[in-house]
């Protein structure tokens, strides 16, 4: 999957998150998260991880992650990552549920 614009899913509320994906214009490519969150020691790695995997199930292998975490489940990070994604890679050739 090729990011080719700015998606973004999510909320500011309490529980959700809110995830931004971009294209990566940096030579050395790869997929950069930049994360905020009131429990970043605690669970940062996790969320990290959770966006890194949806992404690379997807086939995206260069992007720009920004994401603002108020507390959300895995399933509901890997969703707004998803979603975010398919927004910015300009696609709506998806299928929803089961499985990243």
């Amino acid at each position: 999957m090729q990011i080719k614009t700015v998606g973004v899913a999510g909320t500011m509320e309490s529980s959700d998150i809110v995830v931004r994906v971009e294209p990566n214009t940096e030579k050395t490519g790869g997929i950069v998260i930049h994360l905020e969150s009131n429990v970043i020691r605690q669970y940062g790695n996790q969320i990290r991880k959770v966006i890194n995997d949806t992404l690379t199930s997807l086939g995206v292998d260069s992007a720009v992650v920004t994401a603002v975490d108020k507390g959300a489940l895995d399933c509901t990070v890997a969703a707004r990552t998803k979603a975010a994604a398919f927004r910015a890679a300009e696609c709506a050739d998806y299928e929803w549920g089961g499985g990243k």
